[in-house]
């Protein structure tokens, strides 16, 4: 046997073990922090709790979550979003019959790219079903009355009869996020008082009786609305002449208004507006400016910053497979010093000097940067930070959270895993959250970089995927390829694993089998 079989066989072996892994150990690494259980989402899903119509109407008397017909076309709280998922998909066809003049573009058989099909949208066959609820009290730095957020994970399913009369349920490449306020001001405790964070917080870390927890959080009305996430795989385009296989997710964002009681177009979170800045010599100075700034320097570290709406955008496309250098701020879009910033592009925004300066002023002010220490790292936050960088990194294709498809009569290996390795490993941030709230500390809201999680001095993920074992990233100039980067020097192996080139990369690697 040779050595190269050895290794495929060996790696075959670790796969599956990190595949039993994260079957295993999915309920207790999201532990108070997410609810991923196949068989209680089913339940929940089937009784029509926390169905998307059931939270926008709850006087509705209907049998079961409505069909999306009847979803978007029933409540008025809707009704903006198709409209503007129209809109962007004609913005996205005209792009890309300009790009690729010589393909076809469209739904059905007999396209060269394949179209998600937007009939799904508006068919009595389709409906969302529950996917998963996940606990993003880690957010609260955001808007610290709500207590951060509560997201209700709907996954797109079309239902085909059967000759037996049964019905045939397919998942279909469509999120929607119903994301709620943690907290409910109108709630009261036994006492009478306002429900308080710490108290929000003990319930999700004590959930013995996630069926109470539900009733208890999610009580129907406008208070707790804050808004909604779409994320749509809007093509997929097979290797051609033209182009390697890619499939491209649309990411859509709607915020609740108390006023019109409608869920309205809006910028995404920290999505920069790369076109227009590089358009607006103005614009351009500002930005730079105010991300440069040390206090925004060191939100921008620490990941949590949130950049003004007038540098953001109200859509964005993902492309995949992006490599273990994705990045959503592309080389032709000049961002930084030497992307594309030749005839035709313009100055770049961030120069590697406005970078080292700004890491100058703000050591001299006192500001201890725990993540960026480099320009390679301030480079990389600034991918990461975005909605597209985010998706970008350690994702399943474009998703974070598909959730397990417990409408399958049998899973496939791929549909029994909920989340992405980005999700799992943040989970422990996101848990010593919740128990500093619990305890009534203020909490450390600070992120690593999507790539790696945040120790937070927990072994828990050590060895595993998720930090430092058998396919974690980690740092090409660790294993010996240069001088290591400051940004990067934790970004090690475990002992009898070597970080190892698995993509066009000079920066990121993976952690394999020493082969030697």
């Amino acid at each position: 046997m040779s050595r190269a079989l050895r290794i495929l066989i060996a790696a075959a072996a670790l796969l599956g073990g990190v595949a039993s892994l994260w079957a295993a150990d999915v309920a207790q690494l999201s532990r108070g922090t997410a609810i991923t259980d196949p068989d209680l989402l089913r339940r929940l899903d089937q009784s029509d709790a926390l169905s998307i119509s059931r939270l926008l109407r709850p006087g509705r008397n209907a049998d079961g979550p409505l069909t999306t017909d009847l979803m978007f076309s029933s409540l008025p709280q809707l009704a903006p979003i198709p409209p503007a998922i129209d809109a962007e998909f004609d913005r996205y066809i005209a792009r890309y019959r300009a790009t690729y003049p010589g393909e076809t573009i469209g739904a059905g058989e007999g396209f060269d790219v394949q179209l998600f099909d937007r009939a799904n949208l508006k068919s009595p066959d389709t409906r969302f079903v529950l996917a998963g609820i996940v606990n993003r009290m880690d957010r609260a730095y955001v808007a610290e009355e709500s207590c951060g957020e509560i997201r209700l994970v709907y996954r797109l399913a079309r239902f085909d009869g059967r000759p037996d009369g049964g019905k045939t349920a397919t998942r279909l490449p469509m999120t929607l996020n119903l994301v709620m306020k943690a907290r409910d001001p109108r709630q009261a405790d036994a006492n009478g008082k306002p429900v308080t964070c710490a108290e929000v917080a003990r319930r999700w870390l004590d959930n013995g009786d996630w069926q109470g927890l539900i009733g208890s959080r999610f009580s129907p009305g406008d208070a707790m609305l804050d808004r909604i996430e779409t994320n749509i795989q809007v093509s997929v385009a097979p290797k051609s002449a033209l182009h390697d296989f890619h499939s491209d997710y649309l990411l859509k964002v709607f915020k609740y208004d108390a006023v019109t009681k409608r869920f309205e177009e809006a910028a995404l979170e920290n999505q920069i507006d790369r076109d227009r800045i590089l358009a607006d010599d103005a614009l351009r100075r500002d930005f730079r400016d105010w991300l440069l700034a040390p206090d925004h320097l060191r939100e921008f570290d620490r990941g949590t910053v949130l950049i003004p709406e007038k540098f953001l955008a109200k859509a964005t496309v993902v492309p995949t497979p992006a490599g273990l250098d994705a990045s959503a701020l592309q080389p032709e879009f000049g961002m930084m010093q030497g992307e594309g910033s030749g005839e035709g592009k313009g100055d770049p925004v961030f120069s590697d000097d406005d970078v080292v300066g700004a890491l100058k002023q703000a050591a001299a002010r006192g500001v201890d940067m725990q993540n960026i220490r480099s320009v390679a790292g301030f480079q990389r936050r600034l991918n990461d930070i975005t909605c597209a960088g985010c998706h970008q990194t350690r994702g399943i294709g474009g998703f974070h959270f598909p959730g397990v498809d417990w409408l399958a009569d049998t899973p496939s290996s791929s549909s029994i895993v909920p989340a992405s390795p980005h999700f799992f490993g943040d989970q422990l941030r996101r848990r010593d959250i919740l128990t500093a709230f619990a305890a009534g500390k203020r909490p450390d809201f600070s992120r690593g970089f999507a790539n790696r999680p945040q120790a937070r001095g927990s072994v828990e993920l050590a060895g595993t995927e998720y930090q430092d074992g058998w396919g974690a990233h980690c740092s090409l100039q660790n294993a010996g390829s240069g001088t290591a980067d400051k940004s990067f020097t934790s970004w090690t192996c475990a002992k009898g694993l070597t970080c190892q080139a698995a993509a066009a990369s000079s920066r990121i690697g993976m952690c394999f089998i020493k082969t030697r």
